[in-house]
């Protein structure tokens, strides 16, 4: 925050004007924060966010919606989304997350070399040869591959 720059070059005898001008900022929120540095609403933030925390504290395996409830019975009234966002702000996290689905990794390198270089047309008959594995059948250990030129070549 700028205010208390422009409040320290007012001491030194620059005029706020002057000062609001050259950062840029509007002169009349910066006499409101000089009346009231602290607002009501940030003091109520802060305050919620301790209770979320003292709840934490206390039992870190509790999630936003039960830290919310013991904030409530401690006295500092919010509602779940609330508490959810200064919870995310403040980075209080439950102990006891769900795993996320799959290996969490992304897709690396290819595995195998691109010989071809995703040039799939041959000028000629015995050029490029492209397999693809239609079906796998784990009981029969069948295997159908599919030949460039024609449907079925080989079936094992």
């Amino acid at each position: 925050m700028t205010y208390p720059l422009v409040s320290e070059l007012a001491e030194d005898g620059i005029p706020v004007t002057v000062s609001c001008r050259v950062l840029k900022l509007a002169r009349q929120p910066y006499y409101r924060w000089r009346n009231d540095p602290v607002r009501d609403a940030d003091v109520l933030r802060a305050h919620r966010i301790n209770a979320l925390h003292d709840a934490h504290h206390d039992d870190p395996t509790f999630g936003y919606r039960y830290l919310a409830d013991e904030a409530r019975r401690a006295g500092w009234r919010m509602s779940r989304r609330t508490a959810w966002k200064l919870c995310s702000q403040a980075g209080i996290l439950s102990s006891a997350q769900r795993r996320r689905r799959g290996k969490g990794k992304k897709a690396g390198p290819p595995v195998f070399d691109d010989h071809v270089k995703r040039v799939f047309r041959a000028d000629a008959p015995n050029r490029v040869w492209l397999t693809d594995i239609e079906r796998c059948e784990a009981l029969l250990n069948l295997a159908v591959m599919e030949g460039h030129r024609s449907r079925s070549v080989a079936a094992g």
